[in-house]
């Protein structure tokens, strides 16, 4: 698998890799005219044969392809929905942990708050190059100890520990599985299989005897169709990577919504307040 087409626009490599498939198809189908087509042609029902062979193996390649953008696409999916999963966890962190008596409450939701700033500073930067980052694992796990040495006096208080802890092992895991995707992917085997199918598939459309304008048209755009498919499902096989990628709008959103001083919900419970016994 080639990352170069990640380091430019997407609308860049599509041409380039359409383009290339079609320079390919009709380069080719000069040289077969020239050399082979005498000698392939010498049975007038050539092309009756090739048509079959080439609608049967059309009809397999065609399934492949499609089977490989599904879960292309599939994949890019579950992970957009992971990243949204991981910050609304982390909100739900934050409100339940930041509602703990100062000063760990606030030593917790100082935590959260530099952990968010790393996902999306260090972290997703990262992840678009396909390096899995590691920056996060020290600030969790310190945020974890201050919360499983924090000392409950009150059942509010021993409530809101135990929802924040469900709440931290939900976010240790969704965030194990976003690493885990970082450098994920389509086998290698399979993209082999892919490129020596389409090989296949244009010289098929070689072997094709017709007059050498539409054959050299019809090679030309179905090799540039080609081209075009196989980069879409690479576009999408790596979710963090190029311009169709997950971005980490997600964790922005709560950042700016919850984290940020001057829009710092208050996380604890309103009491009214008792009155003033009178004199």
């Amino acid at each position: 698998m080639l990352f170069t087409i990640y380091d430019y626009p997407n609308w860049a490599m599509a041409l380039a890799a359409s383009l290339a498939f079609a320079a390919i198809g009709a380069a080719g189908l000069l040289l077969v005219r020239r050399w082979l087509h005498p000698w392939l042609h010498r049975d007038t029902n050539i092309n009756e044969m090739v048509g079959f062979a080439n609608s049967s193996f059309s009809m397999l390649y065609g399934l492949l392809l499609g089977l490989l953008a599904v879960a292309a696409y599939q994949g890019f999916s579950v992970t957009s929905d992971l990243a949204l999963a991981e910050a609304n966890t982390l909100a739900a962190l934050h409100g339940s942990a930041g509602a703990l008596p100062d000063p760990a409450g606030a030593n917790m939701r100082t935590s959260l708050r530099h952990y968010t700033r790393e996902v999306i500073d260090v972290s997703w930067p990262l992840q678009r190059d396909g390096v899995v980052p590691t920056g996060t694992s020290p600030i969790i796990a310190h945020f974890l100890d201050q919360l499983q040495t924090f000392e409950p006096k009150t059942m509010r208080e021993q409530n809101l520990q135990s929802e924040a802890l469900t709440l931290a092992n939900d976010l240790v895991q969704i965030r194990r599985t976003r690493l885990n995707s970082v450098d994920g992917g389509i086998p290698d085997i399979l993209w082999w299989v892919v490129l020596a199918g389409a090989v296949i598939n244009i010289m098929l459309l070689w072997m094709l005897n017709m007059a050498r304008h539409t054959h050299m048209i019809l090679t030309a755009l179905v090799s540039g169709f080609l081209g075009l498919v196989i980069f879409l499902v690479a576009a999408m096989d790596h979710p963090f990577r190029g311009d169709v990628s997950v971005g980490p709008e997600a964790f922005e959103t709560v950042y700016q919504s919850l984290m940020l001083p001057d829009a710092q919900p208050s996380l604890r419970l309103s009491l009214p307040t008792p009155p003033t016994p009178s004199d």
